[in-house]
């Protein structure tokens, strides 16, 4: 039985070339950019599998390397703990909580809603609505109930 001549032997080596010059730093999709410019048009998915049948993997720009985190430590003074979960209370306006939700509307405008509970009997004692999710927005159904 005699083996077929490899039909894309010279693209193999084009693409081990251009992975080699750019020290690894090229994927497929800029590899088959490179091919493109030096006028050879193949799909990206050729590029892909003879990458793969090379063992050719670009490692300098992997997503989990460059993953973001808005984590900043700890800011500021952190509250003592005083509910310690007992949510459930048997004395009305002893236990408020609070918090506020983001209401995406039309236009791209977000509105902000401050509700105030009392734990006692999940009764809403108070709200408010701001455009802007700031201290004044808490503070401000508080002065009103």
């Amino acid at each position: 039985m005699m083996k077929k001549e490899n039909p894309d032997k010279e693209l193999e080596e084009l693409i081990q070339t251009i992975f080699e010059e750019n020290s690894g730093k090229y994927g497929y999709r800029r590899i088959r950019l490179e091919l493109k410019k030096r006028g050879i048009k193949v799909n990206h998915k050729k590029v892909q599998r003879i990458m793969n049948l090379l063992g050719l993997k670009c490692e300098k720009f992997s997503r989990k390397s460059r993953k973001y985190s808005s984590y900043k430590g700890t800011i500021g003074t952190v509250a003592k703990n005083r509910i310690n979960r007992r949510f459930h209370t048997n004395m009305c306006h002893q236990k408020l909580t609070t918090d506020i939700t983001e209401f995406k509307c039309s236009n791209g405008v977000k509105l902000y809603l401050n509700p105030i509970m009392d734990m006692f009997n999940g009764d809403i004692l108070s709200f408010g609505v701001s455009m802007h999710p700031t201290l004044e927005l808490v503070l401000n159904p508080l002065e009103e109930a």
